[in-house]
């Protein structure tokens, strides 16, 4: 066998080790921000 032939058989066989590996999952935290209040409407000059 050529080492060309080997090489792109190691990383083939690397490749798809990689490819079938368990995925780490990250854990998303969703922190809620406060609701600000709507202004009130109170006449043109107040």
């Amino acid at each position: 066998m050529s080492s060309t032939l080997r090489i792109v058989l190691a990383l083939a066989i690397v490749g798809t080790i990689a490819a079938c590996a368990r995925k780490v999952e990250e854990e998303v935290v969703y922190i809620d921000e406060p609701v600000s209040v709507e202004p009130v409407y109170t006449g043109k000059y107040k």
